[in-house]
């Protein structure tokens, strides 16, 4: 599909299936060095399921998944507040972290997270991130696994959503610029 609607908005592809196979290909074998390190992937719910499903196959090691779900956004604009409904079951205290998330705009849910995974004494934290808006980002956290920067754009697909659609779709789109 070159264009899909949601939600009475039209949004236009932008990031290819291929192109996201490429990108997952390229961040597992950056994280090939922590196979050593028994790190627990923690996966940022609702948006990074299809992301994180596809890079832990991808891997040439098998880690400890753990969950995390956390909202901000409401419709198209981050709310700037944090909620959290799910945390973690396991206990991270010494163990290397891999936090996982689907796309850092503002970054304030990656500050909240990485705040609060703090107060469980981790040995390292790392993050992932399969997109990141650059000219959003307020905080001075290094995304250890990048995808792809992309400029500020809304965005859908692939585990992304607007409103709570647009998740399942195979590939990225962005809204169409009117």
């Amino acid at each position: 599909m070159l264009s899909v609607s949601i939600h009475n908005k039209e949004f236009e592809l932008y990031i290819s299936k291929s192109e996201l196979e490429k990108i997952i290909d390229e961040i597992a074998q950056e994280m090939d060095f922590l196979k050593n390190s028994n790190p627990i992937f923690v996966i940022v719910l609702n948006g990074s399921f299809l992301f994180a499903a596809d890079l832990l196959k991808k891997l040439s090691f098998d880690p400890q998944v753990d969950f995390i779900k956390v909202k901000s956004y409401v419709g198209m604009e981050s709310s700037g507040e944090m909620t959290q409904s799910l945390d973690l079951s396991c206990n991270i205290e010494n163990r290397t972290i891999v936090l996982i998330e689907d796309i850092v705009d503002t970054g304030n849910t990656l500050h909240f997270l990485i705040n609060n995974l703090k107060k469980k004494n981790p040995e390292k934290i790392y993050i992932s991130s399969l997109l990141c808006k650059p000219d959003s980002y307020k905080y001075p956290y290094k995304i250890d696994f990048l995808g792809k920067n992309i400029p500020n754009k809304f965005v859908v697909g692939y585990g992304l959503d607007y409103e709570e659609l647009g998740r399942t779709l195979p590939e990225i789109y962005k809204l169409k610029d009117n």
